[in-house]
């Protein structure tokens, strides 16, 4: 794997990390089978945070495993490769893996909160806005530009904003207070994510420019 397709990711190098790797690599474990237990982690905290109205009396239970799972979600994606480089193996349909799972994740953990806030339509709002900075990399790189994970709400500030919100719905009591809290979330990801499709999209075209 090319290192400059790889997410610059600090946590890579800790040593904690490189153990679960290693463990992960001894035993012989699917890449790909990381990539979509990262997915299904990534889609029950959406559903988590979407069930938060049906269940006011639990919602703090639900903000803290919604918080959990999109960081297991997290883990999942840093492990995949690791893997994959620490067996030496390649997939044919490896990128696959790769990319589609991380755009369910991101609708459902994006949605889920929409849901939450009672506002749906900025949920999908940010899902397409994230998804839009996903689709221009990895258009761009297929053009011959070099891969941009840069921010300022790249895949990691979505979800630490999503793990934040959550961690603080939990803990701060105030139904009316947690549900603008999200709402704003929401809005900071969408008005952020669309910011980082033109800035990607704007290094993009200058890259290519510069090859021509």
């Amino acid at each position: 794997m090319d290192e400059s397709d790889r997410r610059p990711i600090a946590a890579r190098n800790l040593g904690a990390t490189q153990r679960i790797a290693a463990a992960l690599v001894a035993r012989g474990a699917s890449p790909n089978g990381i990539s979509i237990a990262g997915m299904v982690a990534g889609m029950a905290a959406g559903v988590a945070f979407a069930a938060v109205p049906c269940w006011p009396g639990g919602a703090w239970l639900l903000w803290l495993l919604g918080a959990l799972l999109v960081q297991a979600r997290l883990m999942a994606n840093l492990l995949d490769g690791m893997v994959a480089i620490g067996r030496g193996v390649a997939s044919p349909v490896g990128e696959l893996f790769n990319e589609v799972p991380d755009r369910v994740s991101d609708t459902f953990v994006l949605v889920g909160l929409g849901v939450a806030a009672g506002w749906m339509w900025l949920g999908l709002a940010a899902a397409l806005m994230a998804m839009l900075t996903a689709y221009i990399r990895t258009t761009a790189r297929a053009a011959g530009a070099p891969s941009d994970f840069g921010g300022p709400m790249a895949k990691q500030h979505r979800m630490a904003l999503a793990t934040g919100l959550a961690v603080w719905c939990a803990v701060i009591p105030g139904e009316a207070g947690g549900v603008w809290a999200v709402r704003a979330v929401l809005a900071v990801i969408t008005l952020g994510s669309l910011l980082t499709a033109w800035l990607r999209l704007s290094r993009a075209a200058a890259a290519l420019r510069a090859r021509a």
